[in-house]
């Protein structure tokens, strides 16, 4: 006796098929090493504020200094990643995730 809902089974076949399987391991292949990028990145900044502060104060130009180079670098680096996981996706999940849509609703 099964208490899962119907249609249920319908996601373990489509779970089970090769294109989702590839699918899955192409979103985890680029978005695992990414996060951990961006989180060393982060964790970079986080540890250079708080251990090399005389470094982190150096002044660049005016009253720009390291430190906030850095801090700015977060966002940059965030909306980067963010353009390049639309653009990823678009060429590479979308349309992988299209077709075992179409598959799954036959």
């Amino acid at each position: 006796m099964s208490t899962a809902p119907e249609g249920f089974s319908v996601y373990e076949e489509v779970r089970a098929t090769p294109d989702f399987v590839r699918l899955r391991h192409k979103f985890r292949s680029f978005v695992f090493p990414l996060t951990v990028a961006f989180l060393a990145w982060y964790l970079l900044y986080v540890v250079m504020s708080a251990f090399a502060r005389d470094f982190m104060a150096v002044q660049l130009v005016g009253n720009i200094n390291v430190a906030l180079v850095f801090g700015l670098l977060q966002f940059v680096s965030t909306f980067a990643i963010a353009y390049f996981y639309a653009r990823h996706a678009g060429s590479t999940f979308d349309p992988l995730a299209e077709r075992i849509r179409e598959e799954a609703q036959r």
